[in-house]
């Protein structure tokens, strides 16, 4: 299995005068990063894509859609294809920068509701947004990996076998589902059980304590995950997503109103050092 570490815990995008963060995540043990990348440039991602590799990182990708305006899910056709190009780009984006994995809620605008579960005829139309966008990224040499959360968030996918059912429903090779420690730990009642379960419906992992602090220092079922993953012969990424009030506006869509860790140093560095406990 390939250590991860989420660059959401610095920055929505990262910049040259970040690079540094690189060279500190490889020295920790990291074997590559989780790219954020919510607009498409891919003449700065190909920059991204050399600094990676001068450090000899490997890197997955996160992306959200914005708004209505590039939902997947929507009735309205033109958003549909908003959607489309958006995800294209950030495809695009992504083999700039040599990216693996482009992985991440993308099946609806975040924190919108309708006050009703998800209808047969919205799984529907992101399906079909989803089977385009994943024949684009296959030439890409990109494999699309749908992230569900949990029902605080979303409403279209908020489980792991619903993940899984939607993953077999846009039905393309090109196209999974992943885990997410976190959001398990909220929606499933044994998370490593159901992990189980869906395996082979997995592409991605999401190593994330309930808190989203430090892995390791709190409930949520990592060992018992990583565990199960070991059993079942996972080869894919553990990639730690932990989130701090570094940057106001992914606080406050995340939650997060207190410090839960004393550094990011703490984080990335026990955090890895947790993982690798685990995988003995």
């Amino acid at each position: 299995m390939n250590i991860g570490f989420n660059l959401l815990l610095w920055t929505p995008a990262l910049q040259e005068d970040q690079f540094h963060l690189l060279s500190s995540l490889k020295n920790a043990g990291y074997d590559g990063v989780e790219l954020p990348i919510f607009s498409s440039d891919p003449a700065h991602y190909k920059v991204v894509g050399k600094a990676l590799a001068d450090q000899g990182l490997r890197s997955t990708a996160v992306t959200v859609v914005p708004d209505e305006a590039h939902n997947p899910s929507s009735p309205v056709a033109a958003n549909r294809a908003g959607a489309v190009d958006f995800l294209k780009g950030i495809v695009d984006s992504c083999h700039a920068a040599g990216t693996e994995i482009l992985m991440g809620p993308y099946h609806q605008p975040l924190g919108v509701f309708t006050g009703n579960g998800p209808t047969s005829d919205e799984w529907q139309w992101a399906a079909e947004v989803h089977r385009e966008v994943a024949d684009h990224a296959q030439q890409a040499g990109v494999k699309l990996v749908i992230e569900w959360l949990n029902r605080f968030e979303c409403y279209l996918i908020s489980t792991m076998a619903q993940g899984a059912e939607y993953a077999a429903l846009v039905n393309h090779p090109n196209f999974t589902t992943m885990f997410d420690t976190f959001h398990a730990n909220i929606e499933e009642k044994d998370p490593a059980a159901t992990l189980r379960k869906y395996i082979k419906s997995v592409g991605h992992v999401h190593i994330s304590e309930n808190d989203r602090g430090t892995p390791g220092t709190g409930h949520a079922a990592i060992r018992e995950s990583i565990q199960v993953l070991k059993e079942e012969g996972y080869t894919g990424w553990l990639t730690i997503e932990a989130f701090g009030r570094a940057l106001p506006e992914l606080a406050a869509a995340t939650r997060v109103w207190r410090d839960l860790f004393p550094s990011p140093e703490e984080v990335y560095t026990k955090g890895i050092a947790y993982i690798r406990e685990c995988l003995k």
